[in-house]
């Protein structure tokens, strides 16, 4: 009987060998059944991510809206500062046109720069001590919150003293008040105001001046209750610094059934030659 036994093979001289070659460096275990290697990074991968525990949606929610808020800050501060500013009107000077109680925006970009023009309604600092200085109101525990408001510019600004008034002179128009038939000119030409408040007709204010360089002749739409450039021509003239000007009223924001844009009325004083 045959015996059981391995055979030892026969040496071969072609250069191959029966014996398996050893696997290179790098791809011990590496066969037909044997994983892919990227296919273990993976396994490793999602090993890893499995064991992070997952973000709160609370917290992601918070994140975002916090990130909108400081935008939204941001945003506001910019625009107060280079394009528009809140204020609030106090008074009954400019009615109808503003109403008491109105907020407003008011375009810093005019008189620079853009050009001031007749019929303007315009915000300026109070230089001239035309209004009664205002008590200090006492500071609540939530005031800084208005402070801050304030400051980014969502709310109107209540540390100064500011008028709002409507331009009627340039620097170089001669004014007066009146000619034959009641109206007022302007470098001789007289206009009718349709901006005035027509619920009341106005006193006759006898005034004859010349605007002077770098300044503004400045009157109420309300006419009987304004103490505009007619009631301070014994303090400067009655004239207003073009530098004290923070900007052109473009817009009644508040309260919404008012909200409107604020025009100049071209027509009035479309016919007024410049000034000599």
């Amino acid at each position: 009987m045959p015996e059981n036994h391995a055979r030892t093979p026969e040496p071969r001289h072609d250069g191959a060998s029966d014996t398996p070659p050893k696997p290179a460096p790098g791809t011990a275990g590496q066969g037909p059944d044997s994983p892919e290697p990227a296919a273990a990074g993976s396994s490793r991968s999602a090993a890893k991510a499995a064991a992070k525990p997952a973000g709160s949606p609370v917290f992601a929610w918070l994140k975002e809206v916090a990130t909108v808020v400081v935008i939204a800050v941001v945003l506001s501060f910019l625009i107060k500062t280079f394009l528009f500013r809140a204020f609030f009107i106090p008074s009954e000077s400019m009615v109808n046109t503003l109403e008491v109680d109105d907020r407003i925006f008011v375009n810093l970009l005019v008189p620079e720069p853009f050009s001031l023009s007749r019929g303007d309604v315009v915000v300026f600092r109070d230089t001239k001590g035309w209004l009664q200085p205002t008590p200090e109101e006492p500071r609540g525990p939530f005031t800084w919150v208005q402070d801050g408001l304030t400051f980014v510019g969502l709310l109107p600004d209540n540390s100064e003293q500011h008028l709002v008034k409507r331009v009627i002179g340039l620097p170089g128009d001669h004014v007066v008040c009146c000619d034959a038939g009641g109206k007022l000119t302007i470098n001789g030409t007289g206009i009718n105001e349709s901006y005035i408040n027509p619920a009341e007709v106005p006193q006759v204010h006898n005034f004859d001046v010349t605007v002077p360089e770098g300044k503004v002749w400045v009157m109420g739409d309300n006419r009987n209750h304004s103490a505009d450039s007619r009631a301070h021509m014994d303090s400067g003239g009655g004239f207003i610094d073009i530098a004290d000007l923070e900007g052109k009223a473009a817009v009644i924001a508040w309260p919404l059934s008012r909200i409107t844009t604020l025009g100049n009325y071209p027509d009035v004083f479309r016919n007024v030659p410049a000034a000599p």
